[in-house]
C-alpha cells in the first residue's frame, strides 16, 4: 500500500513538471509572438512615416514639401513657387495669408503651377542646398534651377513674376557680374574708375557661398550713376593674373582705381558690399574750405587731424596725396585745403603734409605738429608711412573701435582706469594720463596708451587685475603676444617707470590664460594649452599643424573627426605634430599666429616658427588637409607602417 502511494507520488510529480514546462513554452511563444508583434507594429510605424514624409500635403491650397518628397515632386514641374519659412519668424507669419491668395491664383493659372513652402529649420538640407540665410527667402524653380526673388512680398508682384518666369521661352537674364580674362582685364581694369574684382576657384566653398550675394550687389551696383562695376576672375584658369595680383587664397577681392590695385576689407554680403563700395566711390580726401574747420577739428576732435595742403586739385603733390589716402581710408579721415589762410594757420607752405593732434593730446613732451613736404615726386607708399608713424600721440586713447588698426606696433603700455573726457570728468583723466607721460617720454620705442577698464574687461580680468583693488592698472603687451601685468600697487609715474624698466631688463614673468595641462597627451591629435603652446607649437625642431577652434563653434564641430583621422594618418611621423587648441580659454602666445575666425588652422614650419602658414581656400577634408600638410613639411620622415 505503501509502495503504491509513494508510486502514485511520484507521478503526481512528474505530471506537475510536464505541465508547468508546457506551460513556459507557451508564456515563451506568446512572449516572442508579442515581441513580434511589437516589431512589426514599429516596423509598419516607420513605413507610415516614411510614406508621411513622401506624401505632399496641402495646408490652405499650399503644398508642403520636406527632405524626402522635394526631388520626387520637382522632378516632373516646369515651374514651382518656393518659400522657406521658419515657424518662429514674425514676416513669415504676417505673410502667410498673402502666400494662400498667391497659391490660389496660381492654382487657376493655365496652366497651373505648383506653390510650396519648406520648414527650413527641419529640412536643414534643402536649406543649405538653397543657401537659405533669412525667412522669408522666395524663391521661383524653372526646370530645377532656383531663380531668386528679390521684389516685393506682394501677391500682384510675385504672380506676375512666377508668370513671367513659367513662360516657354523665358531664360534667366545674363550675369551682371563681368567674367575677366588675361585677354580683356587691362582694357576693363584701367579704363574703371572703380571697379571691384573678385579671383575664385570653382571649387573652393566660401566662393560658391559669395557667389549669389556678389551678384546680387552687382545688381544694385549697376543701377548707379555711374555705375560700380563688379568682375571676377577664374584664378584656376587665370593663373598670370593670380600670380600678378599675389593671390593665395580663395576668394580674394580687390578694389582697382584706374589699374591700380587697393585691397577689400569689406563685408561678404549683398548690403554691405553695396555700402561699402559706395563709399569707397567717393574721394578719400575731404575739402576744408574755412579756417573755423580746422580749429573745431582740434578744439573738440577725438582723432589725429590730417590735413593736406596745396595749390589746387591740378597740384602733382596733390594726386599723390590722393593716391596714398585711398590706401587708408579706413584707417583715417583725410582733409584737404587750397585756402592760404588755412596754411597761415598751420604756419606752412603749399604742397605739405600736417599732422597735428587734437588739443586734449597735445604735450609739452611732443611737436605741436609733424609736416612733410609732398611733391609730384613723392611716392603714395612714403606718405602712407609718414602718416602711420605720426598718427598717434606720446600718449593716445586706446579703444575697441581703433584698436585693431592703430594699436598693432609692440611693445605695448597700457594704462586701464576709468577714462572719460566728458567734460566733468576730463580733468581726472588727464591727471593720470599725465603720469603715464612723465613715463613715456623716456621709452621713445615703446607705444604707451591709456583705456578705459570697462572697455577692456575681459582683457584686464584676463591679466589677473580685475579684482586688484586699485583704481588704475597697468599692462605690457610684447611682440610675441605675451602679456605682463604690473603688480597692484598705488599708481604714480615712478611705480610704472620701475615696472617699463623691469620689462625692459627682462625680469618680468608673463601672464598666460591657460587650461590645466593634460596629464594624458598621447591621442593622435595633440592638445595645446596656453601654457604649452610654446613648447609644443614653437618647437623649432618639428613641424606642427595647430587648429585653433571654439567649443561654441559648428564649423569646428563638423571638422573635429577628419581632423582626429588626420592625425592619426600621421601620427607615424615623428617630426611632425597634429595639435589643436581651445582659443576662447588659453592664450596663443605669439601674436604670428592671429585668430579672427573658427576654425583657423596654421602650419608652423620646424626652423621657421615665426612664419606660419594660414590654411585657407581649400575644403576643409582629409585629402586637402593633407596635400597642405605635405606642401609645406620641412621633414619628411617614414610611418610605422613603412618602417
Amino acid at each position: 500500500m505503501k509502495l503504491r502511494k509513494a508510486c502514485l507520488l511520484v507521478l503526481l510529480l512528474a505530471l506537475t513538471q510536464l505541465l508547468a514546462a508546457a506551460s513556459a513554452e507557451d508564456a515563451q511563444e506568446d512572449a516572442s509572438d508579442t515581441e513580434n508583434a511589437i516589431d512589426d507594429e514599429e516596423e509598419e510605424d516607420e513605413e507610415d512615416e516614411e510614406e508621411d514624409d513622401l506624401e505632399v500635403k496641402e495646408e490652405n491650397g499650399v503644398l508642403v514639401l520636406n527632405d524626402a518628397n522635394f526631388d520626387n515632386f520637382v522632378a516632373d514641374k516646369d515651374t514651382v513657387l518656393l518659400e522657406f519659412y521658419a515657424p518662429w519668424c514674425g514676416h513669415c507669419k504676417q505673410f502667410a495669408p498673402e502666400y494662400e491668395k498667391i497659391a490660389s491664383t496660381l492654382k487657376d493659372n493655365d496652366p497651373p503651377i505648383p506653390v510650396a513652402k519648406i520648414d527650413a529649420t527641419s529640412a536643414s538640407m534643402l536649406a543649405s542646398r538653397f543657401d537659405v540665410s533669412g525667412y522669408p527667402t522666395i524663391k521661383i524653380l524653372k526646370k530645377g534651377q532656383a531663380v531668386d526673388y528679390e521684389g516685393s512680398r506682394t501677391q500682384e508682384e510675385i504672380v506676375a513674376k512666377v508668370r513671367e518666369v513659367s513662360q516657354p521661352d523665358w531664360t534667366p537674364p545674363p550675369e551682371v557680374t563681368l567674367s575677366l580674362t588675361k585677354d580683356n582685364f587691362d582694357d576693363v581694369v584701367n579704363n574703371a574708375d572703380i571697379i571691384l574684382v573678385e579671383f575664385y576657384a570653382p571649387w573652393c566653398g566660401h566662393c560658391k557661398k559669395l557667389a549669389p550675394e556678389y551678384e546680387k550687389a552687382a545688381k544694385e551696383l549697376s543701377k548707379r550713376s555711374p555705375p560700380i562695376p563688379l568682375a571676377k576672375v577664374d584664378a584656376t584658369e587665370q593663373t598670370d593674373l593670380a600670380k600678378r595680383f599675389d593671390v593665395t587664397g580663395y576668394p580674394t577681392l580687390k578694389i582697382f582705381r584706374k589699374g591700380r590695385p587697393f585691397d577689400y576689407n569689406g563685408p561678404r554680403e549683398k548690403y554691405g558690399i553695396v555700402d561699402y563700395m559706395i563709399e569707397q566711390s567717393g574721394p578719400p580726401s575731404k575739402e576744408i574750405l574755412t579756417l573755423k574747420q580746422v580749429q573745431e577739428f582740434l578744439k573738440d576732435g577725438d582723432d589725429v587731424v590730417i590735413i593736406g595742403v596745396f595749390q589746387g586739385d591740378s597740384d602733382p603733390g596733390y594726386l599723390q596725396y590722393q593716391d596714398a589716402a585711398n590706401n587708408l581710408r579706413e584707417d583715417y579721415k583725410f582733409h584737404h585745403t587750397f585756402n592760404a589762410e588755412i596754411a597761415k594757420f598751420l604756419k606752412v607752405s603749399m604742397g605739405k603734409l600736417v599732422l597735428m593732434q587734437p588739443e586734449k593730446f597735445q604735450s609739452k613732451y611732443e611737436p605741436r605738429s609733424n609736416v612733410m613736404d609732398v611733391q609730384d615726386s613723392t611716392e603714395p607708399s612714403a606718405i602712407k608711412d609718414y602718416v602711420v608713424k605720426h598718427a598717434l600721440p606720446l600718449v593716445g586713447h586706446r579703444k575697441t573701435s581703433n584698436d585693431a588698426k592703430r594699436y598693432t606696433k609692440r611693445p605695448l603700455v597700457v594704462v586701464y582706469y576709468s577714462v572719460d573726457f566728458s567734460f566733468d570728468y576730463r580733468a581726472a583723466t588727464q591727471f593720470w594720463r599725465n603720469k603715464v607721460l612723465e613715463v613715456a617720454k623716456d621709452f621713445p620705442e615703446y607705444t604707451f596708451a591709456i583705456a578705459d577698464e570697462e572697455d577692456y574687461a575681459t582683457e584686464v580680468k584676463d591679466l589677473g587685475l580685475s579684482e586688484s583693488g586699485e583704481d588704475v592698472n597697468a599692462a605690457i603687451l610684447d611682440e610675441s603676444g605675451k602679456k605682463f601685468a604690473m603688480e597692484p600697487e598705488e599708481f604714480d609715474a615712478d611705480a610704472l617707470r620701475e615696472f617699463v624698466t623691469a620689462f625692459k631688463k627682462g625680469k618680468l614673468k608673463p601672464v598666460i590664460k591657460s587650461q590645466p595641462v593634460p596629464k594624458n597627451n598621447k591621442g593622435p591629435v595633440k592638445v595645446v594649452v596656453g601654457k604649452t603652446f610654446d613648447a609644443i607649437v614653437m618647437d623649432p625642431k618639428k613641424d606642427v599643424l595647430i587648429e585653433f577652434y571654439a567649443p561654441w563653434c559648428g564649423h569646428c564641430k563638423q571638422l573635429e573627426p577628419i581632423y582626429t583621422n588626420l592625425g592619426k594618418k600621421y601620427k607615424g611621423q615623428k617630426d611632425l605634430v597634429i595639435a589643436k587648441m581651445d582659443a576662447t580659454a588659453n592664450d596663443i602666445t605669439n601674436d604670428r599666429y592671429k585668430v579672427e575666425g573658427f576654425p583657423t588652422i596654421y602650419f608652423a614650419p620646424s626652423g621657421d616658427k615665426k612664419n606660419p602658414v594660414k590654411f585657407e581656400g581649400g575644403d576643409r577634408d582629409l585629402e586637402h588637409l593633407s596635400k597642405f600638410i605635405d606642401e609645406h613639411a620641412t621633414k619628411k620622415s617614414r610611418t610605422k607602417e613603412e618602417l
